[in-house]
């Protein structure tokens, strides 16, 4: 499926409790790039690491001639490694700005050859449905930190990234329960960030989009507010094939839930829909 075959909307409010809106929005539809980014640190620091590292990250991803698989995510993690030195060297460069990061997560629709050298990445079952397993990928995911991305698929949702934070890591070791991570006092530590060192790991997965897919980007003011359910029952009131009116609505309607729950951290949302030709 062609990137004009993708629409998008995208939203964030600084909510209801915070001065400034330290989280970034983008989107690069002419390269099938979007991306969001919630930024920390003193003063303006936050701000100002998240838009560059947004800014950044689509800049450094220019089409290419060579689409294999290998060359595709060697292109993705190039770019979130380009934004997490322009954030460093900022931080470095201006002592106002020292310590101050950012989340990222990312998506990139680039459709690849078959063949040898169309394999790779990391892929899941979801990867699966109603494809081929020899099938490559076309969809790429790039994460850092504890901002997520959602698949919505079939009346299902399904989390795609898992958080890069202390709690969510004490999660997947049993040592608490999600329950307790919720209101855990350490839930705010993440323990990746763009642009807190000279260099970053990024997270990058590959899939197989289906249309009718509705891929969620978000800040952790959302899924902070509204639990997995919540969310998906707002996504569920859209129509099957999605349109840049309900692409809309839904984000107005995700920001709103989030800022009438509380409202206590700044909340972005950018949605991508996989339309059926």
């Amino acid at each position: 499926m062609a990137a004009n075959k993708l629409i998008y909307a995208m939203l964030s409010h600084r909510g209801r409790v915070r001065r400034i809106n330290e989280d970034a929005c983008a989107a690069s539809p002419s390269q099938g790039a979007f991306v969001i980014c919630d930024g920390m640190g003193g003063a303006a620091g936050g701000e100002i690491a998240s838009h560059l590292a947004a800014e950044t990250f689509l800049a450094h991803l220019t089409p290419e001639t060579s689409n294999g698989a290998q060359r595709v995510q060697t292109r993705l993690n190039a770019a979130v490694q380009a934004a997490n030195q322009a954030v460093y060297r900022q931080a470095r460069h201006s002592p106002q700005l020292a310590g101050m990061g950012t989340t990222l997560v990312g998506l990139l629709h680039a459709p690849i050859s078959n063949g040898p050298s169309g394999q790779g990445g990391k892929r899941s079952a979801i990867n699966h449905t109603n494809s081929r397993a020899s099938d490559p990928p076309t969809l790429w995911l790039a994460h850092v930190g504890d901002s997520r991305c959602y698949l919505r698929r079939r009346g299902k949702l399904y989390q795609l990234t898992s958080d890069h934070s202390l709690v969510a890591e004490q999660v997947r070791a049993g040592q608490i329960t999600p329950e307790q991570a919720a209101g855990s006092p350490m839930r705010n530590f993440i323990t990746r960030a763009v642009g807190s060192f000279p260099t970053v790991e990024a997270e990058i997965q590959g899939f197989n989009p289906l249309p009718g897919d509705i891929y969620l980007l978000a800040s952790d003011g959302l899924n902070r507010e509204l639990n997995d359910e919540a969310i998906d029952s707002i996504l569920a009131g859209m129509p099957e094939s999605a349109t840049q009116t309900s692409l809309n609505a839904a984000c107005k309607a995700l920001v709103s839930a989030a800022n009438a729950h509380g409202g206590n951290d700044n909340v972005t949302v950018l949605l991508v829909a996989l339309n059926p030709e």
